[in-house]
């Protein structure tokens, strides 16, 4: 099962992010689990100066902007194997 963090305070840019995963996973009919870390303590900890960040199976792949629809596909299709 995939693991999927997306690092942020919870503004738009964050729940885009976030409902762009989901819609992918969805589907691709892919089994992960979706977290939001929102506590801007713990972003450091991540690897994550700017939001929203993304992480999946706990390797940054995007921090301060929402990639392209194809690219996070991308990312997600490559960890899932």
């Amino acid at each position: 099962m995939l693991n999927i963090k997306v690092v942020g305070g919870g503004c738009k840019n964050c729940q885009t992010l976030e409902a762009l995963c989901r819609e992918i996973i969805d589907e691709n009919n892919i089994v992960a689990e979706i977290e939001k870390i929102t506590d801007v303590n713990k972003f450091a900890d991540y690897g994550i100066m700017m939001t929203p960040g993304l992480l999946i199976n706990n390797k940054v792949v995007s921090s301060g902007k929402i990639p392209v629809k194809s690219t996070l596909t991308h990312w997600i299709l490559d960890a899932d194997k």
